[in-house]
């Protein structure tokens, strides 16, 4: 009788098989059923970061325009970033600061060492690129805030997952801006603005996620809202194909998941790479 071991000789090609051979066939086992409304909800971090890239090139655009006063932008961030500092406390009673030991001096030092630190460096950053044409400017911006989308952290567990590397290039595409800017306050309003909404801001939206995720849901649809809002006052063709694209993230693309997963036809077998089960640390030490 045919035996599946290769360290005894048999009377069978070495290619040959049994029919009880495939009776271990098994298909999709670790294949996940996603509901529409989970995916739905889920989609909301790449659509609120899709938002805060909106928002930040508008802020550019009005300031750049004359349109925004970087005193006013300053006072709005500020007024924005007090109640989202509140309210990341009151989510969870300040239980996630009792637990990470940070008290609330330490966070004001913090901000004030940043603050004082942009503002001296200000007039760096805006003649920093003075030798840089505008047009290389714009398109170094544009890479790199689609490489802050790429590598920002939605809560997927991958290789290409890069907080750090993702905040830097959001942070170099606000320099680069910020440099076509008019003056040095405009350049240190637009880098504290850029830190506000692409580090403090999705700290914030998880903590929401996670302890109330009815309220993260009306906080994604009024963002959602406002920066096209404020897309429409520039562009009416820009803020309509925006639109398109937050319904297809939002909408469309997690049918199209469902859809998929009917057709998914993974096959598991003896043909699989052996795992190991059992305990070995006692060999390791």
């Amino acid at each position: 009788r045919w035996q599946k071991v290769l360290y005894e000789r048999q009377p069978f090609p070495d290619n040959y098989v049994d029919q009880r051979f495939l009776e271990e066939l098994r298909k999709n086992v670790h294949a996940r059923q996603y509901r529409y409304r989970a995916v739905v909800f889920q989609s909301g971090a790449v659509v609120q970061q899709l938002c805060s890239v909106c928002v930040f090139v508008l802020t550019w655009w009005y300031m750049d325009a004359g349109t925004l006063s970087p005193q006013g932008l300053f006072g709005l961030a500020l007024v924005s970033s007090l109640l989202g500092y509140v309210l990341f406390d009151a989510v969870d009673g300040g239980a996630g600061r009792w637990a990470s030991g940070r008290t609330r001096w330490a966070d004001l030092k913090s901000t004030l060492v940043f603050a004082a630190f942009t503002y001296g460096f200000s007039p760096v950053l805006k003649t920093l690129t003075e030798s840089i044409s505008t047009d290389t400017i714009y398109a170094m911006s544009a890479l790199m805030l689609l490489g802050h989308l790429i590598f920002f952290d939605y809560g997927a567990n991958a290789a290409i997952v890069s907080s750090t590397l993702s905040l830097n290039m959001a942070i170099f595409a606000s320099v680069c801006l910020a440099s076509r800017l008019p003056r040095s306050l405009h350049a240190f309003v637009m880098v504290t603005f850029a830190m506000q909404i692409f580090a403090l801001w999705p700290m914030l939206q998880k903590k929401l996620k996670a302890c109330t995720p009815r309220c993260y849901v009306g906080v994604t649809v009024l963002f959602a809202l406002v920066a096209l809002a404020g897309l429409a006052t520039v562009s009416s063709v820009g803020a309509v194909l925006f639109a398109s694209l937050l319904l297809a993230i939002s909408c469309l693309c997690p049918y199209c998941l469902i859809r998929l997963q009917l057709l998914k036809d993974n096959i598991h077998g003896p043909w699989d790479e052996a795992e190991i089960k059992e305990d070995l640390s006692r060999f390791l030490m």
